[in-house]
């Protein structure tokens, strides 16, 4: 896979209000280990190979168990997770593959059974973050981890 265009070095200064943005939901009310599995879940839905190799790296580094990273794809069979890990994923691909009618009732429910509002507020402008990423990584072919030296993900020693 070849990259299509660098839309960052295309678009530096958009480029860097949306790092900003980023760089914002990451400092909010939701614990970091969530915000990972966040960004990975929405990543593995969106089919973005360059975030996906990349948040999986920076979770590992965070100290995240790897078994947890094998069963994020069936976090709905695993015992591995919290419920309120559960709820931010449900909300995660709630938000992520948006339905004809919505976000279901259900998913809401749950959600707010286990977040304050800030918290969902919060959690939600994550999700929407990383969806925008998957975008455009998806969209202009980003390779995975052609940015690793670059975000110190080297030191996650995947080999």
């Amino acid at each position: 896979m070849s990259q299509r265009i660098n839309a960052f070095a295309q678009s530096p200064e958009l480029f860097k209000k949306f790092v900003e943005f980023g760089m914002l939901t990451k400092s909010g009310t939701i614990e970091k280990s969530i915000l990972n599995l966040v960004d990975i879940r929405a990543s593995q839905i969106n089919g973005c190979g360059f975030c996906l190799d990349m948040h999986i790296k920076q979770a590992k580094l965070a100290g995240e168990r790897e078994l947890r990273l094998h069963h994020l794809a069936i976090w709905r069979e695993s015992g591995e997770f919290s419920s309120r890990e559960r709820a931010c994923l449900a909300w995660t691909e709630a938000l992520t593959t948006l339905g004809v009618h919505g976000v279901p009732d259900d998913v809401y429910e749950r959600v707010r059974g286990e977040l304050s509002e800030k918290e969902l507020s919060d959690l939600s402008f994550a999700i929407m973050a990383i969806n925008g990423w998957n975008r455009l990584n998806v969209g202009f072919r980003t390779v995975p981890g052609s940015a690793d030296k670059a975000y110190g993900l080297d030191k996650a020693q995947f080999n």
